[in-house]
């Protein structure tokens, strides 16, 4: 056997398959049937004549197709892509799948319908350029190629512009212009002013030959006739209008501006009414032009659009400080409602009025405080007050000391009958010692010694006692105290003792 040829048991290898027909026609042999065996060397069915699918003939000795590579495959593929000029450039439409943007910038996302979906590559500058962002759930229309991305095999549309599904160039430029303007901050909630509650002049920018200047004073005499209207006016559509618009809104600024400095600040407008009537979406185009935009936004005072009818929008409505669905409407924004304003000052004036008498009752109660503090407080009513209350004390004081002297007394019986017996024998025992003493007293005392002959001998002069004969020389006037009486002598000189003393 042949060692080229693989065992009887063995399963075919890919490479020894043919295609149903050789170019001659003949049939495919079986799995298991060698090829070598059963034709001529260089027939038709041989190998050498075998064929792989729009390769070159298999060389001599193996068996079936020849294998491509991946990166074949993908360039074959690529290569037919490339060669429909349909898909070189085609416009697509579908509903946008989810959107990955990457941090290159790119955005990667699919088209889809209700059987198939294609995924789509959208470049960053060609992004940028765009207008218009593809978002989840959009029905778009995707300009672009279809090719193969070859690292991956797989085939995609890269895109070069993005644009809603049934809208025009003017709905291309106002998505532009609005992605730009809201990328500014211009259309911010935070720069939003408020309106004033009662304008005494307002600005109106529209056409003075319309029906809207007419309907805006109409909704004004009815509502608030104390307003004054300042029209500027301006064309509303049509090539132009956008300049008249903005140099309208000049006219007022400046007006308002000249008002102010010259000490008339109710004759400047206080609020501006942007207004036109309804119309298509290029009746309305004055209205997206960047120029308005930025003029209604940086505008002195605030801004109401009331331009077309309810579903008619505008750039200008975005910038705008208060959007009104209608001429009319905003008409009714910017100024109160005069029924409103009478019921509100009645019912001011009945709160006012309650507040007062309430206000009122609560002084009379304070004014009579007051007076009652000052009667108090009068000279008589305190001289009154003090001599009641000095009476008080008296009445208080007489009380306590008649309480006092009771108790004194009360105490003073009690010790007078406790101390009664006990001042009586000490009388007694004093008065027996008194008697001890007295007849001790007059036992010694000169009385007793003159009782028994002797006298006391004085001078009277000075009373001193003569104790001897030189205290009393002759002459000396003398007062002699005998027992009974006295006798006045005088001195006859001194003598000798006749007992030698």
């Amino acid at each position: 056997m042949d060692r080229r040829e693989p065992p009887d048991w063995a399963l075919p290898a890919w490479d020894a398959i043919e295609l149903g027909l050789d170019r001659a026609g003949g049939t495919r042999p079986s799995p298991g049937q060698s090829q070598a065996h059963d034709a001529e060397p260089g027939g038709e069915t041989g190998p050498g004549r075998a064929l792989a699918a729009g390769g070159p003939p298999a060389p001599g000795g193996s068996f079936g197709l020849r294998i491509l590579g991946v990166s074949e495959v993908t360039g074959a593929v690529r290569d037919l892509l490339r060669a429909d000029l349909r898909l070189a450039d085609l416009w697509v439409e579908g509903e946008v799948g989810r959107v990955t943007v990457s941090a290159a910038g790119h955005a990667y996302f699919t088209l889809k319908d209700d059987r198939s979906q294609l995924a789509c590559v959208f470049f960053r500058d060609d992004r940028l350029a765009s207008p218009f962002e593809p978002r989840t759930g959009l029905q778009v229309v995707a300009h672009g190629r279809v090719d193969v991305f070859e690292p991956q095999g797989v085939y995609q549309l890269y895109v070069s512009a993005v644009q809603p599904a049934g809208l025009g160039d003017l709905a291309l430029r106002f998505e532009a212009t609005k992605a730009r303007l809201t990328a500014e901050g211009l259309f911010e909630r935070a720069r939003k002013r408020p309106l004033p509650p009662r304008p005494a002049t307002i600005g109106l920018v529209t056409s003075p030959s319309g029906a809207v200047i007419h309907d805006v004073r109409r909704v004004l005499a009815r509502r608030w006739p104390l307003v004054t209207l300042l029209v500027a006016p301006c064309l509303v559509g049509g090539e132009g209008a956008a300049a008249t618009i903005v140099a309208a809104l000049d006219r007022l600024a400046r007006f308002g501006a000249t008002a102010r400095e010259a000490g008339r600040p109710d004759e400047a407008p206080a609020v501006v009414i942007v207004a036109r009537g309804g119309g298509s979406l290029e009746d309305l185009w004055a209205f997206n032009e960047e120029a308005v935009v930025r003029a209604i936004a940086g505008h002195p005072v605030p801004v109401v659009a009331g331009i077309g009818h309810e579903t008619d929008v505008t750039l200008a409505d975005f910038a705008a400080d208060v959007r009104a669905p209608t001429p009319s409407a905003a008409a009714e924004l910017v100024v109160p409602d005069r029924p409103d304003v009478v019921a509100t000052l009645w019912a001011r004036r009945r709160a006012l009025d309650d507040a007062a008498a309430a206000a009122l009752a609560s002084s009379a109660t304070r004014v009579a405080a007051e007076r009652r503090m000052l009667a108090r407080l009068e000279p008589a009513a305190r001289l009154a007050a003090a001599r009641e209350r000095a009476g008080q004390l008296l009445d208080r004081a007489a009380r306590a000391s008649a309480e006092r002297l009771r108790a004194a007394r009360d105490a003073t019986g009690r010790a007078a009958t406790r101390l009664e017996p006990a001042v009586e024998g000490h009388v007694q025992r004093r008065r027996a010692a008194v008697r001890v003493a007295s007849a001790s007293l007059a036992a010694l005392g000169p009385g007793s010694t003159l009782g028994r002959g002797y006298a006391i001998v004085r001078r009277i002069d000075d009373q001193l006692v003569v104790r001897a004969s030189a205290d009393a020389p002759a002459g000396t006037p003398l007062d002699v105290r005998l027992a009974q009486g006295a006798i006045l002598a005088r001195s006859e000189g001194a003598q000798s003792d006749p007992e030698g003393g």
